[in-house]
């Protein structure tokens, strides 16, 4: 699955071949087919792998961590840090994104991973609320969707040189001020 990461952060979702992501993990084509029986289902399963692999470093990066209102800005800093899994995992997932608005057998994965994502920033946003760090009146999931979706595009921008790391990652810590209201004193 990491071999199939780096080939799509490399050569994109359309230009994926299954022969190139065999040499890349040293395996036979045979036996890339055995386990996902067509490219469709080894994309699929490269999305879902993306999606757990986030999971670990996001949980890595709010490891620790007890400030509610904190753990929000880890959580979604996590998605915008200089190291190659996560610009191997941004860079596919962007590619998944773009590849679902024409192959529609993506879409579901791609909302389901979605939903999962949205549903822990909404549930960060909910605790830093129960924590009283942040406004009572915004609706959880309207501030993950703006949050998650605002992720998404900064790390496009800097992927493609629009944005530096430190810009990004500075907007970011500024949304989350805007979505949550003024830290309590």
């Amino acid at each position: 699955m990491e071999a199939a990461v780096r080939v799509i952060a490399r050569s994109g979702v359309r230009g994926l071949r299954v022969e190139e992501l065999a040499a890349e993990a040293e395996v036979s084509t045979a036996l890339l087919y055995y386990h996902f029986k067509d490219r469709a289902g080894l994309i699929q399963r490269t999305l879902a792998f993306i999606s757990d692999r986030a999971t670990g470093y996001t949980d890595e990066a709010v490891s620790g961590t007890e400030d509610a209102r904190t753990v929000l800005l880890q959580l979604l800093l996590s998605e915008i840090q200089d190291t190659d899994r996560v610009r191997e995992n941004s860079i596919a997932w962007g590619e998944l994104r773009a590849s679902a608005i024409f192959d529609t057998e993506l879409r579901a994965t791609l909302a389901e991973s979605t939903r999962s994502w949205t549903q822990d920033t909404a549930e960060a946003v909910s605790d830093a609320q129960a924590a009283g760090l942040a406004d009572l009146r915004v609706s959880p999931l309207d501030v993950a969707d703006r949050l998650t979706a605002l992720v998404e595009g900064l790390s496009e921008r800097w992927l493609s040189g629009s944005l530096t790391l430190e810009r990004a990652r500075e907007l970011l810590a500024g949304a989350v001020d805007a979505e949550l209201g003024p830290r309590p004193e």
